[in-house]
């Protein structure tokens, strides 16, 4: 339908197509100028003209002149552009949200595309990134016994949540997959670029016809569906290409890589987060493992078909081991269902026949899952260490019979990508509340009367006795099933469901428990009770199935994290437990919590105090320990370039092996184009494998170090009481609420899970992290990201610490990440647009806390500036600062728009019907300013 806007709109000279702001001419990302290039400029305007096309198409022209009209009176007269989108009726303001960020969308697709064209660029001037490592690795001199055994516990493993911060929907991003395909196909001929062209047009038009928004709320297995696409397209191409040339560079420093070895592999949340989310229940939590099988053996027998195709030695030709024969004897014999066909025309080409009867194992592999029946060995995988070693036969018969090319090509490629990726795609983690397991036990224990107090007002060393007493006895502390009220079952249940799947999946489908809010040892041991009561765990039988992860999420927890580890590790019992995972302990650091409790220097500092004190403890009692990093997507919430974040570590900390959570919107800018992808993975890889060689040893003198700590403890008091005093102020909560659009986070309909934590209450100490950092950033506030700081800085320059700050941020890579990240927070504020939302929404008494926010940016700015020695934010990056700023251009009328939108919706009256297309204009315009900031929350 073609629209006409409204009579009283005035027919303006715009052009009647999207232009390019001057400035974004000027864009660039990491060439030596701030020229964008061509390409760049090009595929921008090809898009942006496209959208025009499409919406004077669809919509008619008259659309096309509100868009231009707007964008332009915003960069004149702000007053005047929000005058007009004031007397915007909703129709109009949903469709003038939507071009602009449906132009946001196409942008960031271009640039994705154009940074895949710099990393092939760089890549091809300089090397990858393993290449690069591995030059610094080699020119340390280390003994190769020494880089073997490091190279030995090398192990990354992404973890992907449902934490929900992606605004755009899959359908979405698979259309700009499809764009960002059209853009890099390079048409040779003038047919390729003329069906490139219509494709392109096609697909635009699409996208605009596109519904942004989700009907519905999505429940975890929508959310897996998500994750597994992810997941299945790192199968093809990026992970096998990755290990191939990591298996490589490493031999090239002396060290082979055992082909089952699992430097890289994969996690999940999905389905297994059970803190505050009801919706994860035992069933669910099989139906996302069930779907993960699905992708997961189809991947592994498109592999295993490839193989088929590319073995075909002859017997007649070469020779082949016994235990190959062997194997392939009783594989036919006990599966009848591969065809007569196959043993026939097969009979002296034994690679190619063994491959076909793990074909048929895999297949029914699948129909064993999907019926749920019992595994049958031999004609079916427990799980993939079984299929991994059906191949290690064909790898050594090869590898002794001439075929020793392809044994180390294509079959170790296959075997390196199944080792990574199991028939699961990625190993699930179960989450649940400390609180939860305490709730189950105490009915369990108070029943046997042999306390002399209940269970619940024990204090908590009293409690760590009775629970570690239980724990060295073999009793059940109740028959089966427990007399156990809802939540008590409920928490009971998914022990009992993780044994089920352990048996139904294999061994490595679940292998860590985490326990989120622990503050004691006691809040550790009580799941580890749990456990043993559903027969997971069996400490006098030696027998422990899943690992216990303690998860600190405040700086209190964070700050006590040593004295707690050392505490645990000294229960002899559980000690013992830990022995039996191999002596391995894992420990959870969580930065969204800590950063919304304490601020974001403090946060910071105790999670770079806490790994030092967690690394002295597992040293001390010799113990291996794996730091998982609960990282979010803004730097409000851990977030900020990975590569830097890994080699800021302490030393020591990193042992080979490393957990760090992707989520939201930060999966799809990593791992929509297969380029970014690799370039995610390599990096992180690399960091990981330099940190663990190269970072064993303290980096600075201690004397320096005691120097810098002493000048941090300065700054974070003094930052912690200033943002403490900004979120504990009275007003906060009406200030918050009114001046962010934060109640629309829930009917976004983007995660499962409440935005509140169950028993958080009303205020803002309910609101989960991902809200809080939602609502700070759409207004373009982002408190979050650097209140507090300057602050800090300006106290410890009080202090007399002003030039040591500058030395620290020379010489510590801990302290210039910090600052690195906060100026970027800076960067993306925006406070004259913030303060229209203040000015517009905030009620009159409540608006002298925006002051606050005003002079605390300042004093950040400034107290930065002093510690870079810049001029101005970004004077060191000015691609991204010019990036920043012609997103402006497109920015700004959308925040305009959505404070008009919030205002009118807040002034209905309660007890009038919703306006649907007004609330439906909002949530666009929550899209669409996440769209053009790249994050949401």
């Amino acid at each position: 339908m073609v629209r006409a806007l409204p009579g009283n709109w005035e027919q303006n000279a715009f052009p009647n197509r999207f232009v390019i702001p001057a400035s974004l001419a000027r864009v660039s990302n990491g060439a030596s100028t701030t020229e964008v290039p061509a390409a760049l400029r090009a595929d921008i305007r090809r898009l942006a003209d496209l959208l025009g096309q499409t919406l004077g198409r669809l919509e008619g022209a008259s659309v096309l002149d509100l868009v231009e009209m707007v964008r332009g009176l915003v960069r004149v007269d702000d007053e005047a552009a929000a005058a007009v989108l004031d007397g915007l009726e909703s129709e109009y303001a949903a469709l003038l949200v939507r071009a602009f960020g449906t132009y946001f969308h196409l942008a960031n697709v271009a640039e994705q595309v154009h940074r895949t064209r710099e990393l092939a660029r760089l890549r091809a001037e300089r090397g990858g990134w393993l290449e690069q490592t591995a030059t610094r690795i080699a020119a340390a001199g280390l003994p190769v016994e020494q880089l073997r055994a490091e190279v030995a516990r090398l192990g990354v493993r992404p973890v992907f949540t449902a934490h929900p911060t992606e605004a755009a929907r899959r359908s979405t991003l698979a259309k700009l997959r499809q764009i960002a395909e059209l853009l890099q196909a390079g048409p040779v001929t003038a047919a390729d670029e003329h069906r490139v062209a219509r494709r392109l047009a096609e697909t635009v038009e699409l996208l605009w016809q596109t519904d942004e928004l989700r009907i519905g709320r999505p429940e975890p297995v929508d959310e897996a569906r998500n994750a597994v696409y992810y997941l299945a397209e790192l199968c093809h191409g990026t992970v096998p290409d990755l290990l191939e040339d990591l298996a490589a560079a490493l031999a090239e420093l002396g060290v082979e890589l055992p082909i089952t070895a699992r430097p890289l592999s994969f996690g999940t949340w999905i389905g297994g987060d059970r803190d505050g989310n009801p919706n994860v229940t035992g069933a669910v939590t099989r139906e996302v493992l069930v779907l993960a099988h699905e992708y997961g053996i189809n991947a592994a027998l498109e592999a295993i078909d490839e193989l088929r195709q590319d073995l075909s030695q002859s017997t007649r030709t070469t020779g082949t081991d016994e235990a190959l024969q062997t194997m392939l004897a009783a594989d036919l014999a006990r599966l009848p269902e591969v065809a007569e066909r196959h043993r026939r025309l097969n009979a002296e080409e034994p690679y190619r026949l063994a491959l076909t009867c793990m074909r048929a194992k895999l297949t029914n592999t699948r129909t064993r899952i999907a019926t749920r029946t019992p595994h049958t060995p031999g004609r079916d995988y427990a799980g993939a260490g079984e299929l991994l070693a059906d191949l290690q036969v064909l790898h050594a018969s090869l590898c002794r019979h001439g075929g020793e090319l392809a044994a180390r090509g294509r079959l170790e490629r296959t075997i390196r990508t199944i080792a990574a990726f199991g028939l699961h795609l990625a190993t699930l983690d179960v989450r649940e509340h400390a609180d939860a397991h305490h709730q189950a036990l105490g009915q369990l224990i108070d029943r046997l009367g042999e306390l002399p107090a209940p269970y619940a007002e024990l204090s908590r060393s009293q409690r760590t006795e009775v629970l570690a007493a239980e724990l060295n006895g073999r009793r059940p502390l109740a028959a089966q099933p427990p007399p156990l009220d809802e939540p008590g079952a409920r928490t009971l249940g998914a022990f009992l469901a993780i044994g089920d799947l352990l048996e139904l999946f294999g061994p490595k489908v679940v292998q860590s428990y985490i326990v989120s809010m622990t503050t004691g040892v006691d809040d550790l041991l009580a799941a580890v009770l749990l456990a043993r009561e559903a027969g997971l765990v069996d400490l006098t039988g030696d027998q422990v199935r899943i690992g216990f992860v303690p998860l600190l999420e405040r700086p209190t927890e964070l700050a006590n994290a040593g004295p707690l580890l050392d505490e645990l590790l000294s229960i002899p019992i559980y000690r013992r437990l830990v022995e039996l995972r191999g002596n391995l302990q894992e420990v959870m650091l969580g930065y969204s919590d800590s950063n919304k409790a304490g601020g974001i220097t403090t946060a910071q500092w105790e999670i770079h105090r806490a790994q030092r004190a967690l690394r002295d403890v597992a040293r001390r009692h010799g113990v291996r320990l794996r730091l998982f990093h609960g990282r979010g997507g803004t730097v409000g919430r851990g977030g900020g370039p990975t590569y830097e974040a890994i080699l800021a570590q302490p030393w020591g900390t990193l042992d080979g092996e490393l957990k760090v959570t992707e989520q939201g919107e930060v999966i799809s800018d990593k791992y929509l184009l297969p380029a970014l992808a690799r370039e995610n993975l390599e990096l992180t890889i690399c960091a990981v494998l330099e940190a663990a060689v190269l970072n064993r040893r303290p980096r600075q003198d201690p004397a320096d170090l005691a120097r810098w700590d002493a000048c941090m403890d300065v700054v974070s008091e003094a930052a912690h009481q200033a943002y403490r005093g900004f979120v504990e102020h009275p007003d906060l909560p009406t200030y918050f609420l009114t001046s962010t659009p934060v109640e629309l986070l829930g009917a976004l309909n983007i995660g499962s899970r409440p935005s509140r934590r169950p028993d958080g209450g009303g205020g803002l100490d309910g609101l989960r992290a991902i809200p809080w950092v939602f609502g700070w950033t759409q207004s373009r506030q982002i408190v979050p990201g650097w209140f507090g700081v300057g602050t800090g800085l300006a106290a410890a320059r009080a202090a007399g610490h002003g030039s040591l700050m500058n030395e620290m941020y020379r010489r510590w890579p801990f302290f210039a990440n910090f600052v690195s990240n906060v100026e970027m927070t800076l960067a993306k504020t925006d406070l004259r647009i913030a303060e229209h939302y203040v000015r517009s929404l905030v009620p009159k008494g409540v608006q002298h806390l925006f002051d606050a926010v005003l002079a605390e940016h300042e004093r950040t700015v400034e107290e930065i500036l002093a510690v870079t020695g810049q001029a101005e934010v970004l004077e060191s990056n000015p691609a991204l600062r010019e990036t920043l700023r012609t997103r402006d251009a497109y920015l700004d009328p959308l925040s305009y728009l959505q404070v008009s939108l919030l205002r009118r919706a807040r002034a209905a009256p309660a007890d009038d019907p919703p306006d649907e297309t007004l609330q439906r204009a909002l949530l666009l315009s929550v899209n669409a300013i996440a769209a053009g900031l790249r994050n949401t929350g």
